[in-house]
């Protein structure tokens, strides 16, 4: 079967989106210490009367900027269209990823496996590895509810973002859409998933979740910056595995 070029580069752009977005809502459950981790001493910021705030972050940021990259890109050359039947399709995968996850929590474990086999030959380690499998693998209702809001939702904003600025600039002028757009949806993005996972689901004052918004924004502020030269690689990787006609054809219709 013979799927052209474009065919090709909408699988493996498909395959990095969807591995991307899957791996960061089950790494996620981590929160990690960004000034620690860099060798640095923690920040003690207060924003809204809530003090002590530093960057303490889920650690699938690491991996939702590169979703947003990939969302523009494709954008880029399969437009808004493309992008929606991906979101969606990444939305059900998910979903069905956890209803898998919650299965495996609930079958019953092996006696051996459960409290043997995560102890040293001292006995220390992992007492109940059945409790400590449920515990990172088996996130609240809230916060999957609230992740997968805040996706779509942020999706949607990129794709709109981004083609209404296109208009204006045309084909000149990358790291303004593509930048621009991930700003203005990840802003959406960071707020959206902290009302509906803990200002919803957990009653968090909502100073506390409008503080750790800001900061979490500020990280991926920070990093889409700092990504926008990754998207010139990116284009130019595939404008010379297209061509420049193909490349221009599909960016074209893209903009319809």
């Amino acid at each position: 079967m013979n799927i052209g070029k474009e065919g090709k580069l909408f699988i493996i752009l498909s395959g990095f989106f969807i591995s991307n977005a899957l791996l960061a809502e089950f790494i996620g459950i981590k929160i990690f210490s960004l000034e620690k981790t860099l060798g640095f001493e923690s920040f003690n910021w207060t924003l809204f009367g809530v003090d002590g705030l530093g960057f303490n972050l889920t650690a699938g940021v690491l991996l939702w900027p590169v979703v947003f990259v990939m969302t523009d890109i494709i954008n880029e050359y399969f437009g808004k269209q493309g992008v929606r039947r991906l979101s969606y399709l990444t939305v059900c995968l998910i979903i069905y990823a956890f209803v898998m996850v919650f299965l495996a929590i609930w079958i019953t474990p092996n006696d051996w496996w459960q409290f043997q086999s995560g102890l040293d030959d001292k006995g220390l380690g992992i007492a109940d590895m059945d409790m400590a499998f449920s515990k990172i693998f088996g996130q609240g209702l809230w916060i999957i509810v609230g992740s997968l809001v805040a996706f779509l939702v942020g999706q949607f904003v990129d794709v709109y973002v981004f083609q209404r600025i296109k208009r204006f600039t045309g084909e000149s002028k990358i790291w303004l859409r593509a930048t621009g757009s991930t700003l203005i949806s990840q802003f959406i993005d960071s707020f959206v998933v902290l009302i509906i996972a803990f200002y919803i689901g957990s009653d968090w004052p909502l100073t506390r979740v409008l503080a750790i918004g800001f900061v979490n924004y500020f990280y991926k502020f920070i990093m889409a910056i700092l990504l926008t030269p990754v998207i010139y690689l990116a284009h130019h990787w595939i404008d010379r595995y297209l061509g420049v006609t193909l490349a221009n054809k599909l960016k074209q219709e893209a903009s319809i």
